[in-house]
């Protein structure tokens, strides 16, 4: 089954794509003060809630990049609901291929939970530093090792030790970076049971409405995995914040 079908199933019920709280959302995007007309990009922007939400405050001139037809699709029908006149553009691209107009030129770039576009946390964030003007925001969502995971673990996840870092060493590799961190939004157990609860529910409801949907065996086979390593191990071992960075030059 193609991939982004898959995720399009299981995040039927989401809002954000992520384990972040819309009220955490909510205190992102009122600590960002930008603005008025500033320019963003958000990469892998998923559903356009961060997007929407800065146009709706802030009226800023946005560019929303993912992959998933659905998601573009689903951001684009949201757009024009609730921001219709809002100067948001959504480009369906590999976001590692996305360059602004000018280097150094926005107020904001944001890649909030899929820093496997550019190949790792650093490189996210090395990329988008490069996008953003000095003083201008860096915005990543990153998931953190919260306590050492089993091998069980990664190897029912498909996932390796060193595919993440700790807590304070996504902070400190923006710093390395000459960016200057200023805050974080980390993600608490209820955050994260709401994040894959709602994927269980979203793959039972598909089911139910969708029972021909040749691609159910395989929908169930990978939420029934994912579901049962979450609940064993992964609630305990897998944290996730957002970091706020300070971009300091344009070197």
């Amino acid at each position: 089954m193609e991939i982004w079908k898959s995720y399009d199933i299981t995040h039927r019920e989401h809002v954000i794509c992520n384990p972040m709280s819309e009220e955490k959302l909510a205190r992102l995007v009122a600590l960002l003060r930008l603005p008025t007309d500033a320019r963003v990009v958000d990469i892998a922007c998923g559903k356009g809630e961060f997007l929407i939400r800065l146009a709706e405050v802030y009226g800023v001139r946005g560019t929303g990049v993912d992959l998933s037809p659905f998601h573009i699709a689903d951001a684009q029908r949201s757009v024009e609901a609730r921001a219709p006149s809002a100067g948001i553009t959504l480009i369906r691209m590999d976001g590692a291929e996305f360059k602004p107009d000018e280097p150094h030129s926005l107020d904001m770039a944001s890649c909030i939970g899929a820093s496997w576009v550019f190949g790792g946390h650093a490189n996210t964030l090395e990329a988008l530093d490069c996008m953003v003007r000095p003083g201008g925001w860096v915005i990543v969502g990153e998931p953190y090792w919260a306590q050492e995971p089993s091998e069980d673990y990664l190897k029912a996840v498909g996932c390796a030790r060193e595919d993440f870092g700790s807590h304070v060493s996504n902070a400190e590799a923006g710093e390395r970076r000459g960016m200057e961190l200023v805050h974080t939004l980390v993600s608490n157990k209820d955050d994260w049971d709401r994040y894959e609860g709602l994927q269980w529910y979203a793959a039972d409801e598909y089911a139910r409405t969708h029972p021909d949907d040749p691609d159910l065996a395989e929908v169930a086979e990978r939420v029934s995995r994912e579901r049962a390593a979450y609940l064993r191990w992964g609630r305990d071992a897998l944290g996730w914040a957002i970091y706020m960075f300070r971009s300091r030059s344009a070197t």
